[in-house]
């Protein structure tokens, strides 16, 4: 991600007991006549001349929050290495959430400091949430000049990521070098709203899956559609059961269940029939149901009808319903504790995941969100949370993204491809996309990475039909949608990815010459996303009627899906182990050195791009015109899998590691789990 504003390198390393963010207030020579110090992601990349609107903004309110840093920060890092390192006397012994907060909550004295730089300034103190390391901050409110006067910054308007005019700070913000090291980061500088993607009103209508499609992969031919690539292609699936996932990725059912173990799901907001659905999905794919008390929610914030209305409240109920459904599907008797964030926005999500942190809630954290990197002002405060995190034995898992490399996007705000956070911290499992086909036995058949091209069927003029871009052996041209990955431009390589990852890819960061430095490369693991050979997901819809609600089913895509199903197949392997396994990166990484590809013990499947050799892998799918309403006619298309994008932008899946889909997806991850020494 290059040109994203960034006050300092993030250091990472898992070696010699040391698992690090670095120091957050080393002055250099040149700073040591600095009275004050950047705050890292205050300054918007989006805040740059050519979208400034007017010169100064000096009216209105700013509401912030102080994100305060961890006591102990040296003895954070050396604990969290020593507790998540396989091989290390101190491995899995981890430290009690009362224990934690003793030894890391920002002290007294820190809080006083902080409280008193702000107050002087003329900002009023709004609240103060210190008493946890976790997510712990200082809410102040006062006038922009207030502000300004604070944080050394001056505000000017400017054309914001969703194209509205939005107050920003022209430059960095900074602080008194007396309380610089207590200081993480700072939300609520600017006005405009996050940039998280799924992410009260009532749920939005279903997407209803048009026939003919198949119940497993192959099962169906379109022999009355024009050939492909030399061949007619299969119908896509309709939506493979968690049945189905299990058993292509070595899930016993009877044996691996996710007993004792506790997995954690946060998105926004909360569906109000979440239970229910779970129950019938469960019901209708032939799995059991929740025991009483197995699902509990938990409202981190009280929502706010303004903040539903700007996040799409009903978007998210869908994405709940995903998580909690796939977790569910692949860990059928693990507790699933559903943690809701008060909305969209970071500070929110970061609150929620914090609440899993302080209350110790789950050994498992499944976090289906993300965002361009260049929009995430809180990143120290999240890579902290997650550090305590894996001091208390929780491991936290996200989704890499659903489109490839996350190009400068509308706003232009940066000149080139970027990686996804919170999937880039050096601190989470980054789960990517795949396409996986599954067999009428419920096995394994082949894996792809995710990557799909679309290509309409259309009528030619003598009266026949034709794919319209698809002469054979080319590639179509409508994309839709791959897994995210790739290098990081602001985390240097941890140091359980060296020896792994090719160093000739740790270096090649995009859109410059090569690092060098070798850096944090993402995803981590990798699980099915295609929509094409995607997943059946239950929810409580509106109906076709637009009148009424009620319990359907659906085909679901993306690496909202891979994440889930990984964190469930996690719980798995923690039950193996005997309990928690932390931070899983790790050991992720172990296992793959020991259990190599093609070893009948093998952790993972190798995923490449052409896992059946030369030539192209392909689908045809039925849409409605109109999903919502099962309207047609229906439009036909041929989707082209394993294309995940082009040229420089391109996410390989190679033999080995590989920036599309990690070390590869499930195969005897949760056999091999108790091996971890």
């Amino acid at each position: 991600m290059p040109q994203v504003t960034r006050l300092r390198v993030v250091g990472v390393a898992i070696a010699a007991g040391a698992l690090t963010l670095g120091s957050l207030a080393t002055a250099t020579a040149a700073q040591a006549a600095n009275p004050r110090r950047a705050i890292a992601h205050t300054h918007p990349a989006w805040a740059v001349p050519a979208k400034r609107l007017s010169q100064a903004a000096t009216a209105g309110t700013v509401n912030a929050r102080v994100y305060l840093a961890p006591n102990n920060q040296a003895k954070l890092a050396s604990d969290v290495a020593a507790v998540s390192t396989p091989g290390s006397k101190s491995y899995r012994h981890f430290m009690s959430a009362s224990a934690v907060r003793t030894e890391f909550a920002p002290s007294a004295a820190e809080v006083a400091s902080v409280k008193s730089w702000l107050t002087s300034a003329g900002l009023s103190v709004t609240r103060v949430s210190a008493k946890a390391p976790a997510g712990a901050y200082i809410g102040v409110r006062g006038s922009v000049a207030a502000a300004s006067k604070a944080f050394g910054v001056t505000f000017g308007t400017y054309r914001g990521p969703d194209g509205q005019s939005d107050r920003a700070p022209s430059q960095a913000a900074t602080a008194p070098a007396s309380v610089a090291s207590s200081v993480l980061a700072v939300s609520g500088l600017d006005t405009a709203k996050s940039q998280i993607k799924p992410a009260l009103p009532k749920p939005g209508p279903n997407y209803w899956v048009a026939k003919p499609c198949s119940t497993y992969y192959g099962q169906k031919i379109a022999t009355n559609k024009p050939k492909a690539y030399g061949q007619y292609q299969p119908w896509t699936n309709c939506g493979y059961t968690p049945r189905q996932v299990r058993g292509a990725y070595g899930v016993t059912a009877s044996k691996m269940t996710g007993k004792g173990q506790t997995v954690a799901i946060v998105d926004a907001y909360a569906s109000p029939t979440m239970h229910t659905d779970a129950n019938q999905f469960a019901k209708a794919t032939g799995d059991p149901k929740f025991t009483k008390g197995q699902y509990q929610q938990f409202q981190v914030q009280p929502y706010t009808l303004a903040s539903a209305n700007q996040c799409d409240a009903a978007g998210w109920y869908g994405e709940e319903s995903l998580d909690v459904e796939s977790v569910h599907g692949m860990a059928p008797a693990a507790n699933v504790r559903y943690v809701a964030a008060g909305s969209c926005e970071d500070s929110d999500l970061l609150a929620a995941d914090g609440a899993i942190v302080t209350n110790d809630l789950a050994s498992i954290a499944s976090n289906s969100w993300g965002e361009p990197m260049q929009y995430e002002s809180l990143a120290y405060a999240f890579d902290y949370t997650f550090e305590l995190g894996a001091l208390e034995g929780i491991g936290f898992f996200f989704s890499s993204g659903d489109s490839g490399y996350e190009g400068p996007g509308e706003d232009q705000a940066s000149s080139g491809d970027q990686v996804d956070y919170p999937s880039s911290s050096p601190f989470v499992t980054s789960v990517g996309g795949t396409s996986l086909a599954i067999s009428k036995s419920k096995t394994y058949e082949w894996e792809t990475s995710w990557g799909t091209i679309i290509d309409p069927l259309i009528h030619t003029k003598n009266g026949g039909k034709k794919w319209q871009y698809t002469p054979p052996g080319k590639y179509p041209s409508g994309y839709d949608g791959s897994g995210g990955g790739g290098v990081s431009t602001v985390y240097p390589q941890p140091s359980y990815q060296a020896g792994v990852v090719p160093t000739s890819l740790a270096e090649a960061v995009p859109g410059g010459p090569p690092s060098s430095t070798p850096m944090r490369v993402t995803p981590d693991v990798s699980a099915l996303a295609d929509p094409s050979t995607g997943i059946l997901v239950g929810q409580t819809v509106l109906q076709p009627n637009g009148k009424t609600y009620k319990f359907s089913l659906s085909r679901i895509g993306g690496t909202s899906v891979a994440c889930p199903t990984f964190a469930g197949i996690e719980a798995d392997a923690q039950q193996a182990a005997g309990g928690a396994l932390g931070f899983a990166n790790p050991a992720i990484y172990y296992l793959d050195t020991q259990f190599k590809y093609g070893q009948t013990d093998a952790a993972y499947n190798d995923v490449t791009d052409h896992p059946l050799g030369a030539g192209s892998l392909a689908e045809v799918r039925n849409n409605y015109t109109n999903p919502a309403t099962k309207q047609g006619p229906l439009l036909t298309f041929l989707r082209t899998l394993g294309v995940n994008g082009e040229g420089a932008d391109a996410l390989r899946a190679v033999t080995g590691y590989d920036d599309a889909t990690g070390v590869g997806s499930p195969r005897n991850y949760i056999q091999d789990a108790p091996q971890l020494p």
